[in-house]
């Protein structure tokens, strides 16, 4: 008799989940799929605003990544006016969103999903969170919160404000960075390269006693897209798109970001809001693919910075062609605050970000407009419309979680099948399924539970109503 096993919500994710995991009539997983339960309209309710108000209005998306948003926003406002931004605008921009991947990439990997290999996948749920770290490992989970204070503070010194910044607009920014500011993000600089080296030699020991989970958590052939550069150097703001498949081949390169939807379909789900974007040519959903840091390593040949791409050497190894497990995530989110701290410490000595030359001014030349750029947890798609007074028709809004949709899935399906056998809900199944989502870091709208202390209710229904089997916590 077919069954469904439910968890919600998802805990220690940046928004509101829940998970369906569907048993078939021997008591095998057979399927598996995340529900994203919120809406929030911001495709719809900003139609018939002005396009120069978008990098404000989106960026409230979130607060967790809304420099992601604002900086999309604003890059398909310079497509709108079809101007080219002044350089030291372009860098600037480039790198308020270095801090902004360190930020989020220290939050992810010290506070959300470190509790789990550092504690123990079977420790009491009730330690299993920020607050356990620290009274494992103080030192640690300190230096992941000043990690991630610097990211934050390099936001602040350009924009003003740590969320939520005015600071990008259509045809440039609206400031430079400050000689007070340089400094003050020079001297932070040992510091972060001294807890990235402190992670890497923590990720090198739990590489070695994870090796079930690699083999385990969403390991799995699939397609990989992101930014690069024109000789395939990693890319968070600018570039081309590509993809690869998972022997390593480019199967799509140099796409203008103005012509993704030649590329990239978006499926509907019943059970949720989140839809499924997926590659065109091979059809749905056969076209699946993963975005965000393992994707960006994987279409990537090299970072570009010296210490990054000793590490990008060591990560391509473990695969046969692309790095196929979800569980090495971690491993990439590492290696990008690294390539991020290295690039930060390059911009330092670039005269050009004190310009007062900041901003390009024009009207509304295109009336479509594509902004992307590389948020943390992917590749984000901002596409607007307008008509000839730059007021917005239409908006479409395709972000990193949405694409990892379909990889989460399969990745909640492959753990389930490993630990779920007949009517029982092992404890040992709940977190790791929850680690699965985990992995790709998914970010649900601008709230988080990095506490953990959110209520999980799991049960296990056969096809009359009948729980067979619940677990509970919270």
């Amino acid at each position: 008799m077919s069954k469904r096993i439910l968890i919600d919500p998802v805990t220690r994710i940046e928004g509101h989940a829940k998970i369906s995991i569907f048993m078939d009539d021997a008591g095998n997983v057979s399927d598996a799929e995340f529900h994203v339960v919120e809406f929030r309209g911001f495709e719809k309710f900003c139609e018939g605003r002005p396009y120069t108000e978008m990098p404000g209005i989106t960026q409230r998306i979130c607060g967790i990544c809304p420099v992601s948003h604002t900086l999309a926003s604003a890059k398909a406002g310079d497509a709108l006016m079809a101007v080219n931004i002044p350089p030291a605008a372009d860098k600037l921009r480039r790198l308020m969103n270095l801090g902004q991947i360190i930020q989020s990439h220290a939050l992810s990997f010290f506070h959300l999903s470190a509790p789990d290999f550092l504690l123990g996948w079977d420790s009491p749920q009730a330690q299993r969170n920020v607050f356990g770290l620290i009274a494992s490992n103080k030192d640690l989970a300190r230096a992941g919160i000043r990690l991630r204070q610097f990211g934050q503070e390099i936001i602040e010194i350009l924009g003003d404000k740590k969320i939520h910044p005015a600071w990008a607009v259509p045809g440039g920014v609206r400031s430079a960075l400050s000689e007070e500011g340089r400094a003050k993000i020079r001297a932070w600089l040992p510091e972060a390269f001294a807890t990235t080296k402190v992670a890497f030699d923590l990720w090198e020991k739990t590489m070695e006693t994870h090796q079930r989970e690699i083999q385990i958590f969403g390991n799995f052939p699939s397609l990989f897209m992101g930014l690069v550069a024109e000789d395939g150097t990693w890319e968070h703001h600018g570039g081309k798109l590509r993809f690869t498949d998972s022997s390593g081949s480019i199967i799509a390169d140099r796409l203008d970001e103005q012509d993704y939807l030649d590329s990239i379909g978006e499926s509907v789900q019943g059970g949720s809001y989140l839809k499924s974007p997926y590659y065109k040519p091979l059809g749905f959903p056969a076209g699946i693919y993963r975005v965000g840091p393992l994707a960006r390593l994987n279409v990537c040949q090299q970072m570009g910075v010296p210490k990054a791409d000793a590490e990008l050497k060591k990560f391509k190894k473990l695969g046969h062609g692309a790095v196929t497990s979800s569980f090495l995530y971690h491993y990439a989110r590492l290696i990008e605050i690294l390539a991020c701290i290295e690039l930060v410490e390059r911009y330092m000595d670039d005269p050009e970000l004190s310009s007062d030359y900041l901003r390009a001014d024009a009207g509304i030349n295109n009336l479509r407009g594509v902004g992307v750029s590389e948020a943390p947890r992917g590749t984000l798609f901002h596409d607007y419309t307008v008509d000839r007074n730059g007021l917005l028709q239409k908006v479409n809004l395709i972000v990193a979680t949405g694409q990892n949709n379909l990889a989460m899935n399969q990745t909640v399906a492959q753990i389930a099948r490993h630990y779920v056998r007949g009517n029982d809900i092992p404890e040992a199944m709940l977190n790791r399924v929850e680690h699965g989502i985990r992995c790709y870091d998914p970010c649900l709208s601008c709230s988080t539970h990095a506490v953990g202390q959110m209520p999980l209710h799991v049960q296990m229904i056969a096809p009359d109503g009948k729980v067979l089997d619940e677990k509970m916590r919270g």
